[in-house]
């Protein structure tokens, strides 16, 4: 296994700007830097956020696919692009109505945790698409679920909450 070269820009994305060579939890933090940036992402309109993300997440694809190849690991775990990609589809349904007040950063948290829970615990079918597809897809693809999956909880409960 070689060591990441965060001089490599691909690498550099594929590590989360480094928040994924923490020592512990790296795909935690990968999601915490992805939360870091969504403010700025929320900015734009909500078509302009869902561009970003989808060409995130397919650019994500050809990232993670380098950064395993230069690594020689299939899914090294420090490999976070997919993190961010998935972590900014479960925030979906937050960019349209957010206001930044304590409400606002109670969903941003509660959309944090869903989406790790499920990235984490990997029901089905985010496990079956982890242990089935290879490659950069299959680094990302399993992250992508866990986001839309998360991203669907987390609506569903802001529906029932009325907020």
């Amino acid at each position: 296994m070689n060591k990441p070269n965060l001089r490599d820009p691909l690498q550099l994305l594929a590590f989360g700007f480094g928040s994924g060579l923490a020592p512990k939890a790296p795909g935690t933090f990968g999601s915490l830097a992805a939360l870091v940036l969504f403010p700025l992402l929320a900015l734009l309109t909500l078509p302009a956020y869902l561009v970003v993300v989808l060409l995130a997440s397919l650019a994500g694809i050809a990232i993670c696919d380098h950064a395993a190849k230069a690594l020689q690991v299939h899914d090294d775990g420090r490999i976070v692009w997919d993190e961010f990609a998935g972590q900014w589809i479960a925030l979906i349904p937050l960019v349209p109505v957010l206001h930044w007040d304590g409400a606002s950063v109670l969903w941003l948290l509660v959309g944090f945790g869903l989406f790790r829970l499920f990235d984490i615990a990997k029901p089905w079918p985010i496990g079956y698409l982890d242990r089935k597809v290879h490659g950069g897809l299959g680094i990302m693809v399993d992250d992508l679920a866990a986001g839309a999956i998360a991203g669907a909880c987390l609506y569903a409960l802001r529906m029932l909450f009325n907020a």
